[in-house]
């Protein structure tokens, strides 16, 4: 689950009260910004928003629909097997490949919650994204090698290999439910957005955006996907470069805007507290996030599949190593427009936060800006949503359809079988979709507890794989129950009020979770399978030793390790660039 999703809001703006608020929103703003008197507040019913879209902006959404679309025909003559349809011809060059990372992450959720979250908390929320250096320091390191080097399709086949069949099964099953939740929570925002400056029924709008993404990942499938995300990533860049830019000359000077921050306590962006129960800490970011963004980045088929589609294994570490040198600062963009906005809005109080740098876009009234940031908004959305029925028709054939009910079919079936699941999902994800409308806040934030469950699982899983000699399937598997419950009872406490749990901020669940899940993981294994004498060769010391009792080359041509544990010079920028990520953030804090 995106864990911006808990700052997420989706609300009908068909309601009164939201379009009316909406136009006073609108109204100050052009006051502000012309010094023309605020026009009289009117709801304006759908027609009249869709009309007042105009037909710039209309033009610039529907060619950006189009080019898509033929992105997706024109990446369909390079499908001739599922393996194509899967992991794309493997031309891609790496910077293509790490852009689409890039994209397929920063969603609908990220584009427009972010600066929401920083309109509320200011500049600490950051601290939940300072994390990413470490991440992909660990992930290079150690899941990479393992998942390129095995050639497998779905990441979770390695669980097989390592445990058995029940635990890779179990964490396909996992991915697809929390996957198909996720995407329909952020195809819902996104409707939702399109609904407040266009007057397109949401339920229209989710099924456009849906079908408009299945379009093209069915002609095109993981080649259509990656060359998709890079146009897709290019709009939504521009789109908030464009916003932060008008932003920075409306509070000019900047000094002024930081010592307003700074007054009202959201400037800086380290807060020490140790305190488990608020999420945007540095602790929460520093340890909690790290463990949540490796499942992540790490864990996840979605992400994982852009790796395995590179020609080789350089090219699929500096795919990632791009997420892990920019991800902090397209982060820190968002948030910064975030408190641009309370600078600018004198931190009024909105009903709904998340059209706040909307409204501002609006009354801009620059011509197009809207049908840029329309275009932005959906263009995350289907960057995340074409990865999401890739990946999910992927798991489903990789994972269940092959191995236990056509093992033996032709390659014909098996891509025919994927596009039939890939459609099979996206119409799944529609009615998911509809149910959020409506929504309040509270549902989201349930959703990515829920999320941070299985986040937990995720962890022990893949981390007692690599690192564990004596885990076993069934001690795992008991690992997995406990680790359930026990965060279960953290969340909910012991009925008749017998236990009432304390308050705890969901970045921790993660760490609670995959705890429990470890040690009772280990315990279990040896209580039931007793002592391993030999570390499994799909442990990380295990492909060490095998590396080295078999002589095999420990770099590839290019210069690039491929035993897990082994770190690329290029790789170890990432632990200096988050000391320094750290100083920036003290003396950015002290700024004013």
């Amino acid at each position: 689950m995106h864990p911006d999703a808990e700052r997420i809001t989706l609300v009908s703006v068909a309601q009164q009260e939201g379009e009316e608020n909406a136009e006073l929103g609108s109204a100050r703003l052009s006051t502000r910004l012309r010094g023309t008197s605020p026009p009289a507040l009117v709801a304006r019913p759908r027609a009249s928003v869709m009309q007042a879209f105009g037909t710039l902006n209309w033009i610039i959404v529907l060619g950006y629909v189009v080019v898509n679309l033929g992105l997706g025909w024109a990446m369909s003559r390079k499908i001739h097997s599922a393996e194509d349809y899967y992991m794309g011809d493997r031309t891609s060059p790496w910077w293509a490949l790490g852009i689409s990372v890039l994209a397929t992450y920063v969603s609908a959720l990220t584009f427009l919650g972010g600066p929401a979250w920083a309109y509320g908390d200011g500049m600490a929320a950051l601290a939940i994204h300072i994390n990413y250096p470490l991440v992909i320091f660990i992930v290079v390191i150690f899941f990479l090698p393992f998942f390129f080097n095995s050639g497998v399709t779905s990441i979770y086949e390695y669980l097989e290999r390592r445990f058995g069949r029940t635990s890779r099964l179990v964490m396909s099953g996992l991915f697809m439910i929390t996957q198909s939740i996720a995407s329909a929570t952020i195809i819902t925002a996104t409707a939702i957005v399109a609904t407040f400056v266009t007057g397109v029924d949401p339920h229209w709008a989710i099924v456009g955006i849906t079908l408009v993404v299945l379009g093209y990942t069915l002609m095109g499938g993981m080649n259509a996907v990656i060359w998709t995300d890079v146009l897709q990533g290019v709009v939504l860049f521009v789109g908030a470069g464009v916003i932060l830019f008008y932003l920075l000359e409306s509070t000019a000077p900047l000094s002024g805007a930081l010592d307003m921050l700074a007054s009202n306590g959201r400037l800086n962006p380290i807060n020490p507290a140790l305190d488990f129960s608020i999420a945007p800490t540095i602790w929460a970011g520093v340890f909690a996030m790290t463990l949540f963004h490796v499942t992540v980045y790490g864990a996840n088929q979605m992400m994982v599949q852009r790796a395995l589609a590179a020609k080789n294994i350089g090219d699929a570490k500096k795919s990632y190593l791009m997420m892990g040198y920019a991800a902090f600062f397209i982060y820190f963009m968002f948030f910064f427009i975030g408190a641009l906005l309370y600078v600018y809005y004198k931190g009024r109080p909105f009903d709904q936060p998340n059209e706040i740098m909307l409204l501002y876009a609006r009354a801009l009234a620059v011509p197009g800006l809207m049908g840029i940031i329309v275009a932005a908004v959906v263009s995350a959305s289907m960057s995340t949503l074409s990865s999401a029925l890739n990946s999910l028709a992927t798991v489903s054939i990789a994972d269940f359809y092959k191995p236990l009910l056509r093992p033996d079919a032709r390659e014909g079936h098996y891509l025919l079988a994927s596009r039939l699941l890939t459609a099979f999902w996206a119409l799944l994800i529609i009615p998911m979709a509809f149910a959020f409308i409506g929504s309040k806040g509270s549902v989201l934030e349930e959703l990515t507890k829920v999320g941070s469950y299985f986040v937990g699982a995720k962890l022990a899983m893949f981390g007692l794989g690599f690192f564990s000699k004596h885990t076993t399937e069934k001690g795992l598997l008991v690992g997995v129950a406990a680790g359930f419950v026990g965060i279960f009872l953290l969340a909910v406490g012991l009925p008749f009020g017998i236990w009432t749990p304390p308050v705890i901020a969901w970045p921790w669940f993660v760490v609670i979770g995959g705890g429990v899940n470890i040690v009772v993981a280990v315990a279990a294994s040896l209580a039931l399978t007793g002592r391993q004498r030999e570390w499994h060769l799909d442990s990380v010391p295990g492909q060490q030793l095998r590396f080295a009792r078999e002589g095999l080359e420990v770099r590839d041509s290019s210069g690039w390790y491929l035993v897990p544990g082994r770190v690329d010079a290029a790789v170890w920028g990432l632990p200096i660039l988050f000391v320094s990520i750290i100083g920036m953030l003290i003396a950015f804090g002290n700024l004013a």
